[in-house]
């Protein structure tokens, strides 16, 4: 049975082409934008509504907005698909997407009857990084992802990187409790992906985390995640084991991916990304293609490190690591994590990366002062110096732009916030200090909006189209209700031409009866925007000195009427 979208043309541009299925937060399919010649492809996301009731529409509409704001941010990451455009047709709520040609993360993985190969360390470590990277990238615009699964990441096809797709169920880093996931809602394909905690409304940064773990112990192992066996005691995973040709200081980190408890997971994108730079520094990985890793030891590379890092400094990260390992009914504790995080491995690009995130977390001066800390014969430190440089610069432009926005709020001028507010660089920072005022904008122009829809549909049912048209008018454009507004504009204008009309042939059948009085009042109400008011104007000159000539007659005769007589009386004064 074909499907009802099939075939539809929205915002007379995107038709339809082929449904991509449904999920919790809506429904996605292929189409063509038929605006172009080519009829290039995109991706149609219709966002579920759960009902029509105005107040909720009004809700939706405001986190809509918002949101498409934060996927337009997002696409400017190369492995992210960017937005195209965002509308609302039919009380219906519609993202658009680019189209991304290639293959999901699906058909690569062993459980794929077209892939049978375990992946080898190498091909993992090559795909965590560059899915982190892509992690790190969202986590700092402030939102998680919250549907990381092999679906989701698809390779590219002119450059085989991996893309993540499908933002439509993004939520904000700090999101209330009122998210709850209710189970029999989750799409199957997301089942085994999705962290505990994302079931109870608690998501956090790092359930992505989690997710990205599950695919790579899938990719290493050849089972999907509902196969994976629990510890009835932790409630953690159990998938370790000798036949499983892992080396233990990987097998360790994506374990610490997985933990049941967020709070024992990694919790940023940027640590794994840390930890799995140093394991590349202390280990042989990747090994030869070919050899059983399994039996493996861990071996620290003492050539390529300083000669203050001894083995002797590295023992404890290596006996903790065959602890852990040793006992993998349990796992990994949080002290494998703080072993992790203590060694004494030094990397300038560690520095640059920490003073990233003092950067982004609003202390420049440390930021600047941790750069400065790269030697000069550093190979990055022309890359760290002229990190410095923008910064310094971006930093002055985001503060200027902050008072711009925050003079504009203190002044009521919410619209001016707004428009101020996508000025603003992004440094998580000055975005989330400008955020807040743009989310207080928002709330202004909606009870703005609201107020004013108010009285244009008062004036409308009153038939006075011409006010109402004015009140419309005055809403502003950033307000959620823009694609509503353009409709009554339309629908009002055209209602009050027909009016218009009306009142004109009132007027000549008025004139006609020569009741030019009568016909002057239908010809007053002409509104000056309407096609027919120059012709009313005419008219209403005409009847006018009609009128006026009707009227002179009868002055004339009142003035004749009001001379006093002569008398014939041939009476004298005395």
């Amino acid at each position: 049975m074909t499907h009802p979208m099939i075939g539809k043309v929205l915002q007379a541009r995107y038709q339809i082409v082929q449904s991509l299925g449904a999920g919790v937060f809506g429904q996605t399919y292929i189409a063509v934008d038929i605006e172009y010649p080519e009829n290039p492809k995109c991706v149609v996301k219709q966002l579920k509504v759960s009902n029509l009731h105005p107040s909720y529409l009004d809700d939706l509409r405001l986190r809509f907005l918002t949101e498409t704001e934060t996927l337009k941010r997002l696409g400017r990451h190369d492995q992210i698909p960017q937005l195209i455009a965002c509308f609302e047709e039919n009380e219906r709520f519609y993202l658009v997407q680019e189209f991304i040609e290639g293959h999901p993360l699906t058909e690569e993985l062993p459980i794929h009857k077209q892939c049978g190969e375990i992946w080898s360390e190498s091909q993992v470590i090559e795909f965590l990084e560059d899915v982190l990277g892509i992690l790190e990238f969202v986590h700092s615009q402030g939102v998680i992802h919250c549907d990381i699964k092999p679906e989701n990441l698809i390779r590219r096809a002119f450059d085989d990187r991996l893309v993540l797709i499908d933002f439509g169920s993004i939520q904000p880093v700090d999101f209330g409790e009122d998210s709850e996931l209710p189970i029999h809602s989750v799409p199957v394909t997301s089942l085994g992906y999705i962290p505990p905690e994302q079931f109870i409304g608690q998501t956090q940064p790092n359930s992505d985390i989690y997710s990205l773990g599950i695919i790579a112990i899938q990719a290493l192992t050849g089972l999907s995640p509902l196969q994976f066996k629990l510890d009835p005691y932790t409630n953690e995973i159990i998938w370790h084991s000798p036949h499983i040709a892992v080396n233990d200081y990987l097998a360790a980190i994506l374990s610490q991916m997985i933990r049941f408890d967020y709070e024992e997971r990694f919790q940023s994108a940027t640590e794994v990304l840390h930890i799995l730079q140093e394991m590349l520094w202390e280990t042989h990985l990747p090994a030869i293609e070919g050899q059983d890793q399994s039996s493996l030891e861990p071996a620290v590379k003492v050539s390529r490190l300083p000669e203050s890092y001894t083995s002797t400094k590295s023992a404890p990260l290596l006996t903790g690591m065959k602890v852990g390992i040793a006992a993998n009914s349990v796992l990994l504790g949080l002290g494998m994590y703080s072993v992790f995080t203590n060694s004494p491995v030094y990397s300038e690009k560690e520095t640059l990366y920490q003073a990233t995130e003092e950067y982004q977390a609003g202390d420049l001066k440390e930021a600047i002062a941790l750069v400065k800390s790269i030697p000069k014969d550093s190979k990055i430190y022309p890359e760290a110096q002229a990190t410095s440089e923008e910064w310094q610069q971006q930093w002055q432009v985001a503060a200027e732009q902050y008072q711009f926005v925050e003079a504009a709020a203190v002044a009521g001028r919410w619209s001016d916030v707004l428009r101020i507010a996508s000025n603003v660089p992004d440094i998580l920072y000055w975005q989330s200090k400008t955020d807040k005022l743009v989310a207080q904008a928002r709330t202004h122009l909606e009870a703005q909006t609201q107020d004013l829809l108010a009285k244009a549909y008062e004036s409308a049912n009153k038939k006075e189209f011409s006010t109402a048209i004015e009140y419309l008018r005055q809403i502003p454009l950033e307000s959620s209700a823009g694609a509503m507004v353009q409709q009554k504009l339309a629908e009002y204008d055209q209602k009050q031409k027909v009016r218009a009309t009306y009142f004109l042939q009132k007027a000549y059948n008025q004139a006609s009866a020569g009741k030019f009085d009568d016909a002057v009042k239908f010809l007053q109400k002409v509104p000056k925007n309407t096609p027919v008011y120059a012709q009313a104007q005419i008219k209403l000159n005409e009847y006018t000195q009609k009128q006026r000539l009707r009227s002179q007659p009868n002055k004339v005769a009142t003035k004749i009427n009001s001379v006093p007589k002569k008398s014939n009386s041939n009476s004298r004064y005395y």
